[in-house]
């Protein structure tokens, strides 16, 4: 007797899936220059230089590569402003404006928690 495949139930969309693609998403957002990023571009939009200028520890390369992915995912757009010489500006998208609430609930959370994380850190090492 053939052995048949019985369809996959529907995900549950109550259900939280941690898949490659939300890990690759995650990976790119969230990271140390993204969040920077998108700390200064909340507030206003910037210019390349003044980016630099806000984080400086971040070298121009790391600066263009996260512009890059943020653009990509949707949550920054370029624009290239009509001026001499031409300049680029960045600004955060509407979509990217919706990070906001988690990012500072995660925020909020590793404060209220980082004395027990050093605690536990100090153990594991100690």
């Amino acid at each position: 007797m053939p052995e048949t495949t019985r369809p996959r139930p529907h995900p549950d969309p109550g259900v939280l899936e941690i898949a490659a693609p939300h890990r690759e998403l995650l990976d790119q957002v969230l990271d140390k220059w993204s969040l920077q990023v998108l700390e200064e571009l909340c507030e206003r939009p910037c210019r390349f230089s003044q980016l630099r200028r806000a984080i400086p520890a971040v070298t121009g390369k790391s600066l263009t590569a996260t512009l890059r992915r943020l653009e990509r995912n949707g949550v920054v757009e370029r624009s290239v402003v009509s001026s001499r010489p031409v300049a680029v500006e960045y600004r955060i998208t509407a979509l990217g404006k919706t990070l906001r609430e988690p990012v500072e609930a995660l925020l909020r959370w590793s404060a209220v928690h980082m004395p027990a994380v050093q605690a536990a850190r100090d153990r594991f090492e100690g």
